[in-house]
């Protein structure tokens, strides 16, 4: 991922690093239990494999997320959320609240309850 260079404040860099569709919600999935790669799509609904890997690339490299390769055949990956990714999940989290009061607001207490978050 290309950064910018120029920014009117720090959070500007960190928006650039998470935003988009899937990178929070890569971070939430990740924040539950390290995953492979097959895992993460399967828990991602709408996720294509190759938007993931690219998102899991971006987030790499900036460290909010880790990836273990283990030897063998077939080859075994995977990934894992980071101390900075840990700090990150933590914006996430509050998100994800604020989410569920407006859910709550229009009347979604169904859905919430379907996704085991009530």
């Amino acid at each position: 991922m290309k950064t910018r260079v120029d920014f009117t404040c720090p959070l500007e860099l960190t928006h650039d690093i998470t935003k988009g569709k899937w990178k929070p919600i890569i971070l939430w999935q990740l924040g539950k239990t390290t995953c492979s790669l097959s895992k993460l799509k399967n828990d991602i609904k709408g996720i294509s494999q190759k938007m993931l890997l690219e998102q899991l690339k971006e987030l790499q490299e900036f460290n909010l997320v880790g990836k273990n390769e283990f030897s063998g055949y077939p080859l075994k990956v995977e990934y894992f959320i980071t101390d900075r990714g840990t700090k990150m999940l933590e914006a996430v989290k509050i998100m994800q609240e604020i989410g569920i009061e407006i859910m709550k607001e229009h009347g979604m207490e169904e859905t919430l309850n379907e996704l085991g978050l009530l």
